[in-house]
């Protein structure tokens, strides 16, 4: 069998968006991932569907997978032929370990590549307002290692050198050694004065900096309840950051908003809301199949006199299956409808006026479009709308492979908003909660949003309360609302 191929790949220090194009394109590739606890699984959603995920998470005092144990599941698997992707945050050149990976594939004759990684003693100060260098205040950058192999775990550093040729200094992982650290440098010259400042959770919308001197930041930290992932960054060069924070200044950051999803495609609305400074967990992650086509509605497609659409995903999927059948569009002789605005958008753009459900008519041949949902809500369909033919394009199912990596997202993030973009939605989020503990985030978190009157009146049939909404929301309105200072009054 001929061997696979190893990449050695940074992931960038959390915002999804800061990983290389390299790795972006490593990771489409991939039979197998190893990946460790402070990527942003987003990155994972790039794999194709038959990629194995093993995660190589490490936290204080416990190691998931051990290093000997990693090393040996990567050339393991690449014996078998595959393309293995090994995952780590950060660069993994800067106390990644991946010199002894790199060696132990090269020991085994596997092709390997290393691919950089933008790493967070610089991303992390950037997103904080403060470049590691600067000619008013820095000329020199280092990157120290705040903890290390000694029996004591306090970092063995010649302290004496780092003060007097360094100007700006990143310590990693350091809030346990913090007072170590500090008392270091003040003993070996650095004035107590000089700024410090700790980033948490550095380009994620959770980021939380205290910002202090190498005498106060100890306490500070402490009372701010800092703890690692962090970045502790020492130098003159951190007082700029009052006249250049940007990250910090986006209308949602801080948020961290569970946006509960009903299809498969890349949500643009995930996508504003992350641009805005938000944290978005997006609940839960599906994966879609091929239906079998009933063929017999496609070519009998005339006698519908309304077409209504459950879902954009549905709209494309549709209009494909009538290409690959060679089915003329121009026998849609019906009104076509969408249950969303989202919908109607999709069907615009293959060049269809349509509107929404709530518009229908009641008289004349209905046809439903939409994935496998739709045959468990024909009775609700019946209620709404009277006797009606069904249309599924695909089979979609909760992807299982995606639920040990969301429970270990839902366990470091502290969840203010739950997000209903559609009625679906809601029902959506009720069947799914129970397996992963989420049955009274409903009750827990500060701001429960349905988007639109239909949401919010299924939100309401099943007893949950929602804040007010405008009567047609928009992203934007959306977003105003979530950046409000006082609290959505609930309904």
């Amino acid at each position: 069998m001929q061997k696979g191929k190893v990449y050695l790949v940074g992931a960038g220090p959390g915002d999804g968006d800061l990983i290389t194009v390299k790795g972006l394109e490593a990771i489409k590739r991939a039979d197998v991932i190893l990946y460790d606890r402070l990527i942003n699984p987003t990155l994972l959603e790039h794999a194709h569907a038959g990629c194995e995920f093993i995660y190589c998470g490490k936290l204080p005092h416990r190691h998931f997978l051990k290093q000997e144990v990693i090393n040996r599941l990567l050339v393991e698997k690449a014996l078998e032929g595959k393309i293995v992707v090994r995952l780590k945050g950060g660069d993994p050149s800067i106390f990644g370990r991946v010199g002894e990976e790199a060696l132990s594939v090269s020991e085994h004759g596997i092709e390997f590549e290393m691919v950089p990684g933008i790493t967070s003693g610089i991303a992390a100060p950037l997103y904080a307002g403060i470049p590691v260098t600067h000619r008013d205040y820095a000329g020199s950058f280092a990157i120290v290692t705040a903890h290390d192999k000694t029996p004591n775990g306090k970092p063995d550093i010649d302290w004496q050198g780092l003060v007097n040729s360094v100007q700006t200094m990143a310590f990693y992982m350091g809030v346990k050694n913090l007072y170590y650290i500090c008392e270091n440098l003040i003993n070996h010259g650095k004035s107590p004065d000089t700024p410090v400042i700790l980033i948490q959770w550095g380009t994620w919308g959770r980021q939380k900096s205290v910002q202090g001197t190498l005498a106060t930041i100890p306490q500070l930290a402490e009372q701010a309840q800092i703890t690692n992932p962090a970045i502790t960054l020492v130098g003159e060069v951190v007082a700029i950051r009052e006249k250049i924070s940007w990250f910090e200044k986006k209308a949602l950051f801080g948020r961290q908003i569970m946006l509960v999803r009903t299809g498969t495609e890349e949500s643009k609305l995930a996508r504003e809301l992350k641009e805005k400074g938000a944290d978005v967990i997006e609940f839960p992650k599906w994966k879609k199949e091929k239906a079998a086509v009933d063929k017999n509605t496609i070519k009998n497609i005339d006698v519908y006199e309304k077409i209504l659409f459950t879902s954009s995903e549905a709209v494309y999927d549709f209009f494909a299956i009538l290409a690959e059948n060679k089915i003329d569009v121009r026998s849609l002789r019906g009104v076509l409808y969408g249950l969303s605005s989202k919908t109607i958008r999709a069907l615009e753009s293959k060049g269809f006026a349509s509107f929404l459900c709530t518009e229908m008519k009641q008289e004349g041949k209905l046809l439903i479009v939409g994935d496998n949902q739709i045959k468990e809500e024909e009775p609700l369909y019946t209620v709404q709308y009277g006797k009606c033919d069904l249309f599924i394009t695909s089979k979609k199912t909760a992807d299982t492979k995606f639920e040990d990596i969301m429970k270990r997202q839902l366990e470091e993030a502290q969840l203010d908003t739950l997000l209903f973009p559609s009625s679906y939605s809601v029902q959506v989020f009720l069947n799914e909660a129970s397996k992963f503990g989420l049955e009274s985030l409903v009750d827990n978190v500060k701001n429960v949003v349905s988007m639109g009157m239909k949401t919010k009146e299924m939100a309401e049939m099943y007893g949950i309360r929602t804040h007010r909404m405008p009567e047609k929301p928009t992203v934007e309105s959306l977003i105003h609302c979530l950046a409000s200072e006082k609290e959505l009054m609930k309904i």
